[in-house]
């Protein structure tokens, strides 16, 4: 008796399990909180092809653009109304971080989610048009400190987000030390940032290598610095580092995700598992030599723990440089 009624619990666990995955499998949706060609609509869409390609999910994830406030739309809109969503994970980036450090989410703190997984880094690229004079990052800098009002920058993120912050530790690497001066004009997502540099508005672009690759693969824009300690490997060799040019300044974006903050914690662990067999796979591993993704690999607690590390480094430079009090 004893022994059915123990045979029965771990039945009974085991058919708890299935549900959760089940309902986690259940119409997956993805979140990206930018317009479509930036890196968090590249997460989302690859991740999500990706998983459904090996097989760790049966149905096509439906990825929805939820663009506003720098991300802040998307994460409102997942704690007020989706909190208790088991089938749904939301693209997150440094530039989450960046927001959630500075307040810029009014309201909602990094708490109110839970973080599943990283899926690798991206590393932090300045360029400019295809057709652009500027051929060096000195050269850019050089313009922004003889004349801040004669060069405009353009980025995915908000003022004072992770694109923002990029070029002004650039800027202040180069020995610009009011980065204030910096003219820097916000996006929602690299995509339209591109947009405005190929119609002349801006002189500049700052973002990830990942969101800027298919438009140098295109041939509109040239990269001029990767914010890494040393040159990338495989199609990004050819991309000059900051530091090759004398300019210290690194800039690594972590990509990964978050999920609702009431979601069961059976499909909390679902979710992990399948984006951890994902990073493990041979087939993600040329997705981020394909896209120069660096290598990120922390799930579950692992991950939640990086993050709040993150916010924590980020409030520390943003009121260095002014940003925040």
């Amino acid at each position: 008796m004893k022994f059915s009624a123990t045979r029965g619990a771990f039945a009974a666990v085991a058919l708890s399990l299935s549900a959760f995955a089940a309902s986690a499998q259940d119409n997956p949706e993805c979140i990206a909180p930018a317009n479509p060609g930036g890196g968090w609509d590249f997460t989302c869409r690859q991740v999500g092809k990706s998983l459904q390609d090996l097989g760790l999910i049966d149905q096509t994830m439906q990825v929805i653009n939820l663009v506003g406030g720098g991300g802040g739309v998307a994460f409102a809109e997942v704690v007020n109304k989706r909190n208790d969503a088991d089938n749904l994970i939301v693209a997150a980036s440094s530039a989450t971080a960046t927001r959630l450090a500075q307040g810029a989410y009014p309201g909602n703190t990094m708490d109110q989610v839970r973080w599943l997984a990283s899926i690798g880094a991206d590393y932090g690229v300045i360029a400019v048009a295809a057709d652009s004079e500027i051929e060096t990052l000195p050269q850019l800098l050089d313009r922004i400190k003889a004349d801040p009002t004669s060069v405009s920058i353009a980025g995915g993120s908000a003022v004072g987000g992770w694109d923002h912050l990029k070029v002004l530790i650039a800027a202040n690497a180069y020995g610009i030390d009011d980065v204030r001066q910096v003219k820097y004009i916000a996006f929602d997502g690299g995509g339209e940032a591109v947009t405005q540099l190929l119609a002349g508005s801006v002189q500049g672009f700052t973002g990830d290598i990942s969101e800027a690759k298919g438009f140098v693969d295109s041939g509109d824009i040239k990269v001029i610095a990767v914010l890494a300690p040393e040159r990338l490997e495989g199609e990004f060799a050819n991309f000059p580092t900051a530091k090759e040019q004398g300019i210290d300044a690194i800039g690594a974006n972590w990509r990964g995700f978050y999920a609702p903050g009431g979601m069961s914690d059976g499909a909390y662990d679902t979710w992990v598992s399948k984006i951890s067999d994902l990073y493990a796979s041979g087939e993600w591993k040329e997705v981020m030599a394909a896209n120069g993704l660096a290598p990120l690999d922390l799930q579950g607690n692992e991950f939640q723990s990086f993050v709040e590390q993150s916010v924590a480094q980020i409030q520390s430079i943003s009121k260095e440089i002014g940003i925040i009090k």
